[in-house]
């Protein structure tokens, strides 16, 4: 029997949440029946070592690694082509922020970093796929750089809440056959500024790579405890430190639960260019006391396998795969009431949902650290939770997809 061709592209392998789940992913194909190549803009990253054995690496392309890299990176390799289409897209996002009124710049950089730098990147049309996968948007690269019968990409978002540019991007859509959106809400929002492509969607949940967790979360355990040695409450964030995570107001809630006298500390796991808005609050809020920034880990789950509670407090999401990471290893969840929560989560069933707004968030978790009734329902869950996964990760991912046309 031949084997199918399957092209799977994304930016890098860095610690992510996109990117563990791909790895999840890629655990599902079966190598006797998939021939895979990965197409990587850059190969850097925790995770790359990490790649199962059965896929090919592409080689890298100078010009895609250097999308998102400085512009000084630029200039030293010389790419011309890549300093145009990077000082252009600079000067299209500002005028895109400035047209819409826009303060907030959370996506439109990076789309127009894509599209006027693809065109710079080698084509690889030699070979023909017959599924080429885009696992991360944007989505541009892809379908220009690869020939395959069948072009799929994945939304891990929540679109409306991102700042894009909706005639450039419905362009890219058009190329695609298939949208993969990880939660129901997560396709509600998505279609709510692309209605148009809504016969294109398929609901697929992120696969996550479970063996792994729980290996993984015994290996440096001593190290975790030791690191999170404190009284009281210990919670947990985990997350790039980035607008949507909204950790920069952790402080300000720490100042308000420590000034109600609750003895915790709020660890903070992850790393970007928003720590230093966090560390500057930190010393506004004076609680250098209880909330510690623990930087970027390759292997967070000993962590998460220490705290109390695991807390995502973000304005938006997708679909968290920290927090579905938590539940699997026996830890409550609290979230914001951000517009995909109720996909993320049963509230009082498997998590708690909070307020998103800063006062309501706060006087939720006080309000569920005294719900001891709740908590104990809530743990008795975590085993229903643990064996829904698994089944997740026993379902064939191309099975899902191969309706129709594709058969």
């Amino acid at each position: 029997m031949t084997k199918k061709k399957v092209l799977i592209a994304t930016h890098w392998m860095e610690i992510g949440g996109a990117e563990k789940s791909l790895l999840g992913l890629l655990e599902t194909i079966d190598p006797n029946l998939y021939e895979v190549d990965m197409f990587l803009s850059r190969h850097t990253g925790e995770y790359m070592d990490l790649i199962p054995d059965h896929v090919n690496l592409l080689e890298e392309d100078t010009n895609a690694a250097l999308i998102a890299s400085p512009i000084k990176m630029v200039l030293k390799k010389k790419r011309w082509g890549v300093l145009f289409g990077r000082l252009y897209g600079k000067f299209r996002t500002n005028l895109h922020l400035w047209r819409h009124r826009i303060s907030q710049n959370n996506n439109i950089a990076i789309e127009y970093s894509n599209k006027y730098v693809y065109k710079f990147i080698r084509k690889r049309k030699e070979k023909e796929y017959d599924y080429a996968i885009s696992y991360l948007a944007p989505h541009y690269i892809l379908p220009n750089i690869f020939r395959a019968k069948v072009y799929i990409c994945w939304i891990h978002t929540d679109f409306s809440s991102l700042v894009v540019d909706k005639k450039s991007a419905s362009k890219v859509w058009d190329k695609y056959d298939k949208i993969v959106s990880i939660s129901r809400d997560c396709t509600t929002n998505f279609l709510t500024v692309f209605p148009e492509v809504g016969d294109k969607i398929v609901e697929f949940e992120n696969r996550i790579p479970i063996d792994l967790i729980f290996k993984e979360a015994e290996r440096g355990l001593f190290e975790a405890r030791a690191e999170m040695e404190c009284d009281g409450i210990k919670f947990l964030s985990i997350g790039r430190f980035c607008f949507a995570k909204n950790f920069e107001n952790i402080p300000f809630y720490a100042s308000m639960m420590k000034d109600k006298g609750l003895i915790f500390t709020w660890y903070i796991v992850g790393y970007g260019e928003g720590r230093g808005d966090i560390e500057a609050n930190i010393s506004k809020y004076n609680v250098k006391d209880c909330v510690k920034i623990l930087g970027k880990k390759d292997n967070p789950y000993p962590y998460i396998k220490t705290c109390d509670y695991y807390v995502q407090p973000s304005r938006y999401e997708g679909k968290s795969i920290a927090v579905r990471e938590a539940q699997l290893l026996g830890r409550i969840p609290i979230i914001t009431n951000y517009s995909t929560a109720y996909s993320q989560l049963d509230d009082s069933y498997s998590g708690k949902i909070v307020p998103i707004d800063d006062l309501g968030c706060v006087n939720g978790i006080l309000a569920f650290l005294n719900n001891s009734k709740l908590q104990t329902e809530i743990n008795n869950n975590m085993s229903k939770i643990q064996g829904k996964e698994i089944n997740l990760n026993k379902e064939d991912f191309f099975k899902l997809i191969s309706g129709g046309k594709y058969g």
